[in-house]
């Protein structure tokens, strides 16, 4: 025969048994004392056991309530615990935060950010994928993903964490010396370039360009291909040709003269860095202080 009992009724009872009185119990309970009784006689009635001997002045156990007290009352206190330390993460920035990203997107603005995080938070730990596909981040168990604003999915929660990215066309200048001027994005067929595969279906991205409404995609050719664009950068340093890379990466060294920035009017800004990820409902305290401080605040 199934025995199936309210967890009230079982807290009921331990209540009673460890403080060996009804009133006492009951306060401990917040129930009236007559529930409390009502509540463990219809318990001993279910079991076909007698758990506690009454007198007028005391209750304790019988033998069958001692037995069913030593099992029950560690568990009961292992979920209370667990409830509490559930209730006090909520409110305690605790725990690891497994994000998605590309690596341009976690230099320029995730890390940043986060550093100064961890080191006030020290129980707070985050768990930095890179990639550059279009991750599902709840089959790969992601609490969030990092992307372009408009390659968010439009089921997915999405907030900004930084400003358009604006890209660039790069060459050291002795790769560019001595070579066909680089006028129209068109005029790319003529220089080796370094392409960027694609990890979502492989294919190699073709180059987006812009100016007075006019758009223009040019699939370049080249002796190299990366899937990474700090590879795509020291490439370029090197002089083995050109590539189309966020500016912000390469604005140090265009200023410095190790790289020159080419077809600038053409290269258009895309929309900026968003943090996605599925539900606002019951985040953790340490997701939530990570989405807050990525958060970008524009300013005036």
């Amino acid at each position: 025969m199934k025995v199936k009992e309210k967890l009230n009724d079982l807290q009921a009872f331990v209540a009673v048994a460890r403080t060996h009185s009804f009133t006492q119990a009951a306060a401990r309970l917040g129930v009236s004392r007559s529930a409390l009784s009502h509540a463990i006689l219809g318990l001993e009635e279910r079991l076909g056991v007698r758990l506690l001997i009454r007198t007028t002045r005391s209750v304790s156990p019988t033998d069958a309530g001692n037995r069913l007290l030593n099992v029950l009352g560690p568990r009961l206190d292992e979920i209370e615990a667990e409830l509490i330390s559930l209730r006090d993460s909520h409110d305690k920035p605790a725990g690891t935060v497994r994000i998605t990203a590309n690596d341009h997107a976690i230099l320029t603005a995730l890390w940043p950010r986060l550093l100064p995080l961890l080191k006030e938070y020290p129980n707070l730990n985050v768990e930095f994928s890179v990639g550059y596909e279009l991750t599902d981040i709840a089959a790969q168990q992601f609490d969030a993903g990092v992307r372009m604003g408009d390659q968010v999915d439009k089921d997915m929660i999405a907030t900004r964490i930084t400003p358009d990215v604006q890209m660039a066309v790069i060459a050291s200048p002795d790769y560019l010396s001595g070579r066909p001027a680089l006028m129209l994005p068109t005029d790319l067929m003529e220089h080796n370039c370094i392409n960027l595969r694609l990890p979502t279906h492989g294919a190699l991205y073709a180059w987006e360009f812009e100016k007075s409404g006019q758009q223009m995609n040019v699939r370049v050719e080249g002796q190299t291909v990366f899937n990474n664009t700090f590879l795509m950068i020291q490439a370029a340093l090197d002089g083995a040709g050109v590539a189309y890379v966020p500016f912000d990466l390469v604005e140090k060294q265009v200023e410095s003269g190790q790289l020159v920035s080419v077809l600038t009017d053409w290269c258009p800004r895309f929309p900026g860095y968003y943090l996605y990820y599925p539900s606002r409902k019951h985040l953790p305290a340490a997701f939530a202080l990570v989405a807050d401080a990525l958060r970008w605040k524009k300013r005036a």
